[in-house]
Protein backbone atom coordinates (compact mmCIF):
# COMPACT_ATOMS: atom_id res chain seq x y z
CA UNK A 1 0.00 0.00 0.00
CA UNK A 2 1.48 3.35 -0.65
CA UNK A 3 1.98 5.61 1.79
CA UNK A 4 -0.36 9.01 1.59
CA UNK A 5 2.40 11.87 1.65
CA UNK A 6 -0.01 14.69 2.04
CA UNK A 7 -2.56 14.60 4.51
CA UNK A 8 -5.59 16.82 4.76
CA UNK A 9 -3.50 18.80 7.74
CA UNK A 10 -0.50 18.94 9.50
CA UNK A 11 -0.16 20.73 12.97
CA UNK A 12 1.73 23.75 12.47
CA UNK A 13 4.85 23.29 15.27
CA UNK A 14 6.97 26.36 16.41
CA UNK A 15 10.87 26.32 16.81
CA UNK A 16 11.99 23.95 18.72
CA UNK A 17 14.04 25.78 21.05
CA UNK A 18 11.03 28.03 21.65
CA UNK A 19 9.00 25.55 23.16
CA UNK A 20 12.14 24.69 25.18
CA UNK A 21 12.66 27.65 26.66
CA UNK A 22 9.63 27.33 28.08
CA UNK A 23 9.73 23.71 29.26
CA UNK A 24 12.58 25.02 31.31
CA UNK A 25 10.59 27.55 33.14
CA UNK A 26 8.32 24.62 33.80
CA UNK A 27 11.40 22.96 35.12
CA UNK A 28 12.21 25.47 37.68
CA UNK A 29 9.30 25.89 38.76
CA UNK A 30 8.13 22.57 39.32
CA UNK A 31 4.11 23.37 38.40
CA UNK A 32 2.59 21.12 35.84
CA UNK A 33 -0.90 22.33 36.24
CA UNK A 34 -4.04 23.21 38.52
CA UNK A 35 -3.61 27.21 36.85
CA UNK A 36 -0.22 27.41 36.45
CA UNK A 37 1.56 30.76 35.11
CA UNK A 38 1.38 30.26 31.32
CA UNK A 39 -1.70 29.15 31.52
CA UNK A 40 -3.10 32.54 33.27
CA UNK A 41 -0.40 34.43 30.40
CA UNK A 42 -1.73 32.13 27.55
CA UNK A 43 -5.72 33.13 28.87
CA UNK A 44 -4.90 36.79 28.96
CA UNK A 45 -3.25 36.75 25.49
CA UNK A 46 -6.54 35.62 24.21
CA UNK A 47 -8.55 37.77 26.15
CA UNK A 48 -6.55 41.25 24.87
CA UNK A 49 -6.49 39.70 21.44
CA UNK A 50 -10.20 38.95 20.65
CA UNK A 51 -11.02 41.64 23.14
CA UNK A 52 -13.52 39.29 25.33
CA UNK A 53 -13.53 40.03 28.93
CA UNK A 54 -12.74 36.12 30.00
CA UNK A 55 -11.11 33.43 28.16
CA UNK A 56 -11.10 29.82 30.24
CA UNK A 57 -8.55 27.43 28.52
CA UNK A 58 -9.85 23.72 29.47
CA UNK A 59 -8.66 20.35 28.17
CA UNK A 60 -10.58 19.69 24.97
CA UNK A 61 -13.02 21.42 22.79
CA UNK A 62 -15.71 18.64 23.99
CA UNK A 63 -15.40 19.10 27.33
CA UNK A 64 -15.42 22.76 26.86
CA UNK A 65 -19.64 22.34 25.37
CA UNK A 66 -19.79 20.01 27.99
CA UNK A 67 -19.33 22.52 30.55
CA UNK A 68 -21.26 25.15 28.77
CA UNK A 69 -24.12 23.66 28.92
CA UNK A 70 -23.69 22.59 32.60
CA UNK A 71 -23.12 26.35 33.24
CA UNK A 72 -25.84 27.07 31.78
CA UNK A 73 -28.36 24.66 33.09
CA UNK A 74 -29.48 22.99 30.06
CA UNK A 75 -31.59 20.25 30.18
CA UNK A 76 -34.71 18.44 27.83
CA UNK A 77 -34.61 19.36 24.19
CA UNK A 78 -31.49 21.27 22.39
CA UNK A 79 -31.81 22.56 19.15
CA UNK A 80 -28.51 22.09 16.98
CA UNK A 81 -27.30 21.62 13.43
CA UNK A 82 -27.35 18.37 12.08
CA UNK A 83 -24.14 18.82 10.23
CA UNK A 84 -20.73 19.28 12.34
CA UNK A 85 -18.07 17.20 13.91
CA UNK A 86 -19.83 14.29 16.28
CA UNK A 87 -19.00 15.87 19.25
CA UNK A 88 -21.43 18.50 18.60
CA UNK A 89 -24.12 16.23 19.25
CA UNK A 90 -22.49 13.47 21.65
CA UNK A 91 -21.97 16.28 23.66
CA UNK A 92 -25.27 16.89 24.58
CA UNK A 93 -26.37 13.34 24.66
CA UNK A 94 -23.61 12.82 26.75
CA UNK A 95 -25.18 16.21 29.07
CA UNK A 96 -28.67 13.38 28.99
CA UNK A 97 -30.24 16.27 26.90
CA UNK A 98 -32.03 15.45 23.94
CA UNK A 99 -30.99 16.87 20.28
CA UNK A 100 -33.42 18.87 17.75
CA UNK A 101 -32.04 18.84 14.88
CA UNK A 102 -32.77 21.77 12.06
CA UNK A 103 -31.57 21.33 8.87
CA UNK A 104 -29.32 23.77 7.29
CA UNK A 105 -28.27 26.43 4.69
CA UNK A 106 -27.27 24.51 1.27
CA UNK A 107 -25.14 27.55 0.83
CA UNK A 108 -23.41 28.50 4.32
CA UNK A 109 -23.88 24.61 5.31
CA UNK A 110 -24.75 26.43 9.15
CA UNK A 111 -28.00 25.61 10.72
CA UNK A 112 -31.10 27.55 9.02
CA UNK A 113 -31.98 29.90 11.63
CA UNK A 114 -34.93 30.58 9.92
CA UNK A 115 -36.03 26.94 10.43
CA UNK A 116 -35.21 26.99 14.17
CA UNK A 117 -38.52 28.78 15.61
CA UNK A 118 -40.59 25.78 14.48
CA UNK A 119 -39.34 23.36 16.12
CA UNK A 120 -38.80 25.13 19.57
CA UNK A 121 -41.28 23.50 22.16
CA UNK A 122 -41.82 23.63 25.73
CA UNK A 123 -38.97 21.50 26.70
CA UNK A 124 -36.70 23.68 24.33
CA UNK A 125 -33.34 25.28 27.09
CA UNK A 126 -30.78 26.10 24.49
CA UNK A 127 -29.56 26.19 21.10
CA UNK A 128 -26.09 24.89 20.22
CA UNK A 129 -24.87 26.64 16.85
CA UNK A 130 -21.89 25.32 14.90
CA UNK A 131 -19.84 27.92 12.79
CA UNK A 132 -19.61 25.54 9.89
CA UNK A 133 -15.18 25.42 8.77
CA UNK A 134 -15.31 28.40 10.75
CA UNK A 135 -17.88 30.20 8.61
CA UNK A 136 -20.52 32.49 10.87
CA UNK A 137 -23.86 31.31 11.68
CA UNK A 138 -26.69 34.00 11.60
CA UNK A 139 -26.05 35.34 14.62
CA UNK A 140 -28.09 38.12 14.92
CA UNK A 141 -31.44 35.83 13.54
CA UNK A 142 -30.52 33.05 16.43
CA UNK A 143 -29.94 35.73 19.01
CA UNK A 144 -33.23 37.35 18.13
CA UNK A 145 -35.09 33.90 18.68
CA UNK A 146 -33.61 33.12 21.42
CA UNK A 147 -33.92 36.37 23.17
CA UNK A 148 -38.02 36.09 22.57
CA UNK A 149 -38.21 32.87 24.03
CA UNK A 150 -35.87 32.78 26.96
CA UNK A 151 -33.24 30.46 25.23
CA UNK A 152 -29.91 30.57 25.73
CA UNK A 153 -27.20 30.13 23.08
CA UNK A 154 -23.79 28.36 22.63
CA UNK A 155 -22.11 28.69 19.58
CA UNK A 156 -19.48 25.87 18.64
CA UNK A 157 -16.98 28.11 17.18
CA UNK A 158 -13.78 25.12 17.11
CA UNK A 159 -12.79 26.41 13.68
CA UNK A 160 -13.22 30.12 14.56
CA UNK A 161 -9.60 30.97 15.47
CA UNK A 162 -9.60 34.90 14.04
CA UNK A 163 -12.61 34.53 12.20
CA UNK A 164 -15.17 38.24 12.89
CA UNK A 165 -18.65 39.35 11.85
CA UNK A 166 -19.38 42.85 11.19
CA UNK A 167 -15.35 43.75 12.58
CA UNK A 168 -15.91 42.02 16.06
CA UNK A 169 -14.37 38.16 17.02
CA UNK A 170 -17.30 35.66 16.42
CA UNK A 171 -16.31 34.29 19.89
CA UNK A 172 -18.08 37.36 21.57
CA UNK A 173 -21.37 35.90 20.46
CA UNK A 174 -24.08 33.89 22.78
CA UNK A 175 -23.90 33.36 26.15
CA UNK A 176 -21.12 31.48 25.42
CA UNK A 177 -18.87 30.42 22.93
CA UNK A 178 -16.61 27.75 22.71
CA UNK A 179 -13.29 26.20 20.78
CA UNK A 180 -10.97 23.63 20.07
CA UNK A 181 -6.98 23.66 20.19
CA UNK A 182 -6.63 20.74 19.38
CA UNK A 183 -3.63 19.93 17.17
CA UNK A 184 -5.58 19.87 13.47
CA UNK A 185 -6.73 23.62 14.15
CA UNK A 186 -5.17 26.64 13.19
CA UNK A 187 -4.03 27.57 16.62
CA UNK A 188 -3.39 24.57 18.34
CA UNK A 189 -1.97 23.87 21.89
CA UNK A 190 -1.89 20.23 21.24
CA UNK A 191 -4.69 19.10 22.80
CA UNK A 192 -7.04 21.94 24.27
CA UNK A 193 -9.81 24.73 24.05
CA UNK A 194 -11.72 27.48 25.58
CA UNK A 195 -14.65 28.68 26.54
CA UNK A 196 -15.32 32.51 26.58
CA UNK A 197 -17.51 34.89 28.18
CA UNK A 198 -18.19 38.78 28.80
CA UNK A 199 -20.07 37.67 32.02
CA UNK A 200 -18.12 37.55 35.32
CA UNK A 201 -20.55 35.52 37.20
CA UNK A 202 -20.62 33.01 34.33
CA UNK A 203 -16.54 32.92 34.18
CA UNK A 204 -16.25 32.69 37.75
CA UNK A 205 -18.84 29.73 37.88
CA UNK A 206 -16.65 27.84 34.67
CA UNK A 207 -13.90 28.50 36.37
CA UNK A 208 -15.21 26.48 39.28
CA UNK A 209 -16.43 23.70 37.31
CA UNK A 210 -13.49 23.07 35.07
CA UNK A 211 -11.64 22.03 38.39
CA UNK A 212 -14.16 19.60 40.45
CA UNK A 213 -15.89 22.92 42.10
CA UNK A 214 -12.86 23.25 44.41
CA UNK A 215 -12.84 26.81 45.92
CA UNK A 216 -9.91 26.55 48.08
CA UNK A 217 -8.18 24.11 50.32
CA UNK A 218 -10.80 21.14 51.25
CA UNK A 219 -13.58 23.40 50.16
CA UNK A 220 -16.24 23.04 47.23
CA UNK A 221 -18.71 25.12 45.29
CA UNK A 222 -20.94 23.14 43.38
CA UNK A 223 -20.36 20.16 41.05
CA UNK A 224 -17.45 19.94 38.96
CA UNK A 225 -15.27 18.02 36.70
CA UNK A 226 -11.62 17.93 36.01
CA UNK A 227 -11.37 19.88 32.87
CA UNK A 228 -8.33 22.00 33.34
CA UNK A 229 -5.46 22.32 30.57
CA UNK A 230 -1.39 21.96 31.64
CA UNK A 231 1.45 24.41 31.49
CA UNK A 232 3.24 21.95 28.40
CA UNK A 233 -0.39 22.47 26.57
CA UNK A 234 -0.20 26.26 27.10
CA UNK A 235 3.57 27.23 26.45
CA UNK A 236 2.79 25.23 22.62
CA UNK A 237 0.04 27.72 23.01
CA UNK A 238 2.26 30.91 23.99
CA UNK A 239 4.69 29.78 21.15
CA UNK A 240 2.25 29.19 18.19
CA UNK A 241 0.49 32.47 18.97
CA UNK A 242 3.88 34.14 18.40
CA UNK A 243 3.14 33.23 14.77
CA UNK A 244 -0.52 32.99 14.35
CA UNK A 245 -0.65 35.96 12.27
CA UNK A 246 1.72 34.43 9.69
CA UNK A 247 -0.06 30.84 9.67
CA UNK A 248 -3.32 32.59 8.73
CA UNK A 249 -2.11 34.78 6.39
CA UNK A 250 -0.27 31.79 4.27
CA UNK A 251 -3.67 29.96 4.85
CA UNK A 252 -5.96 32.62 3.44
CA UNK A 253 -3.25 32.41 0.53
CA UNK A 254 -3.61 29.03 0.12
CA UNK A 255 -7.32 29.05 0.25
CA UNK A 256 -7.32 31.60 -2.46
CA UNK A 257 -5.22 29.66 -4.27
CA UNK A 258 -7.48 26.71 -4.28
CA UNK A 259 -10.68 28.92 -5.41
CA UNK A 260 -8.62 30.66 -8.22
CA UNK A 261 -7.48 27.06 -9.81
CA UNK A 262 -10.72 25.12 -9.09
CA UNK A 263 -13.04 27.76 -10.18
CA UNK A 264 -12.77 26.58 -14.09
CA UNK A 265 -13.58 23.00 -13.03
CA UNK A 266 -17.15 22.25 -13.72
CA UNK A 267 -19.27 20.07 -11.15
CA UNK A 268 -17.48 21.57 -8.04
CA UNK A 269 -19.48 23.82 -5.91
CA UNK A 270 -18.21 25.63 -2.55
CA UNK A 271 -19.25 26.89 0.56
CA UNK A 272 -20.63 30.55 0.72
CA UNK A 273 -19.30 32.98 3.46
CA UNK A 274 -22.24 34.23 5.18
CA UNK A 275 -22.42 38.56 5.10
CA UNK A 276 -20.13 41.14 6.74
CA UNK A 277 -17.91 37.72 8.17
CA UNK A 278 -14.13 37.84 7.65
CA UNK A 279 -12.84 33.67 7.59
CA UNK A 280 -9.68 32.15 8.16
CA UNK A 281 -10.82 29.06 7.04
CA UNK A 282 -9.82 26.15 9.11
CA UNK A 283 -10.47 23.27 6.17
CA UNK A 284 -11.02 24.18 2.11
CA UNK A 285 -14.50 21.80 1.80
CA UNK A 286 -15.62 21.10 -2.21
CA UNK A 287 -18.82 20.36 -3.27
CA UNK A 288 -19.66 17.52 -5.75
CA UNK A 289 -22.75 16.96 -7.89
CA UNK A 290 -23.20 13.68 -6.24
CA UNK A 291 -21.37 11.02 -4.13
CA UNK A 292 -20.33 9.06 -6.98
CA UNK A 293 -18.60 11.70 -7.91
CA UNK A 294 -17.07 12.26 -4.75
CA UNK A 295 -15.94 8.57 -4.06
CA UNK A 296 -14.39 8.75 -7.25
CA UNK A 297 -12.65 11.93 -6.42
CA UNK A 298 -11.49 10.42 -3.05
CA UNK A 299 -10.58 7.34 -3.73
CA UNK A 300 -7.96 8.82 -6.82
CA UNK A 301 -6.22 11.09 -4.78
CA UNK A 302 -5.93 8.80 -1.75
CA UNK A 303 -4.15 6.03 -4.71
CA UNK A 304 -1.88 8.65 -5.79
CA UNK A 305 -0.29 9.36 -1.69
CA UNK A 306 -3.20 12.38 -0.75
CA UNK A 307 -5.80 12.00 2.25
CA UNK A 308 -8.79 14.23 1.79
CA UNK A 309 -11.33 13.84 4.29
CA UNK A 310 -15.32 14.00 4.32
CA UNK A 311 -15.86 16.37 6.79
CA UNK A 312 -18.94 16.16 7.76
CA UNK A 313 -19.70 12.44 7.31
CA UNK A 314 -22.67 11.08 7.80
CA UNK A 315 -25.35 13.51 9.07
CA UNK A 316 -26.01 13.53 12.49
CA UNK A 317 -29.13 13.01 12.31
CA UNK A 318 -28.55 9.70 11.12
CA UNK A 319 -26.58 8.42 14.25
CA UNK A 320 -27.32 5.51 15.88
CA UNK A 321 -28.25 6.85 19.35
CA UNK A 322 -30.47 10.02 18.13
CA UNK A 323 -34.19 10.31 17.43
CA UNK A 324 -34.42 9.35 13.97
CA UNK A 325 -35.78 13.23 12.50
CA UNK A 326 -35.03 13.79 8.17
CA UNK A 327 -32.70 16.50 7.41
CA UNK A 328 -32.38 16.82 3.64
CA UNK A 329 -30.21 19.10 2.80
CA UNK A 330 -27.86 18.19 5.54
CA UNK A 331 -28.07 14.33 4.39
CA UNK A 332 -27.47 15.74 0.88
CA UNK A 333 -24.27 17.80 1.33
CA UNK A 334 -22.34 15.06 3.68
CA UNK A 335 -22.67 12.85 0.90
CA UNK A 336 -21.09 14.90 -1.42
CA UNK A 337 -18.59 17.37 0.57
CA UNK A 338 -14.94 16.74 0.72
CA UNK A 339 -12.24 18.84 2.27
CA UNK A 340 -8.76 19.09 0.61
CA UNK A 341 -5.79 19.38 2.17
CA UNK A 342 -4.76 22.61 3.54
CA UNK A 343 -1.68 23.14 6.13
CA UNK A 344 1.03 25.51 7.07
CA UNK A 345 3.59 23.98 4.34
CA UNK A 346 1.37 22.59 1.40
CA UNK A 347 2.80 24.23 -1.69
CA UNK A 348 1.50 25.70 -4.83
CA UNK A 349 2.64 22.48 -6.76
CA UNK A 350 0.83 20.32 -4.37
CA UNK A 351 -2.40 22.06 -4.55
CA UNK A 352 -2.16 22.20 -8.44
CA UNK A 353 -1.50 18.39 -8.39
CA UNK A 354 -4.75 17.75 -6.17
CA UNK A 355 -6.53 20.18 -8.69
CA UNK A 356 -5.49 18.41 -11.95
CA UNK A 357 -6.21 15.14 -10.11
CA UNK A 358 -9.39 16.33 -9.38
CA UNK A 359 -10.18 17.89 -13.19
CA UNK A 360 -9.05 14.70 -14.54
CA UNK A 361 -11.38 12.30 -12.83
CA UNK A 362 -14.58 14.29 -13.04
CA UNK A 363 -13.82 14.23 -17.01
CA UNK A 364 -14.14 10.23 -16.46
CA UNK A 365 -16.85 9.83 -14.84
Amino acid sequence: MKKNTIQVTEPFLPPLEEYVEHLKSIWDRNRLTNDGPLVRELEQKLADRFEIDHVLLVSNGTIALQIAMQALELEGEIITTPFSYVATTSSIVWENCRPVFVDIDAETLNVDANKIEESITPLTTGIIATHVFGNPCDVETIEDISDRHGLKVIYDAAHCFGTTFKGTSIFARGDLSVTSFHATKIFQTVEGGAIFTNNPEMAARIELMRNFGHDGFGKFSGVGINGKNSEMHAAMGLCNLRYIDEVMEIRRNQCSYYSHVLDPVQDVGFQKIFRDSYVIPAYYPILFENEMQLLKVQNTLESAGISPRRYFYPSLNTLDYVSDAPAPVSEDIASRILCLPLYHTLTKENQDLIVAIIEKTLRSV
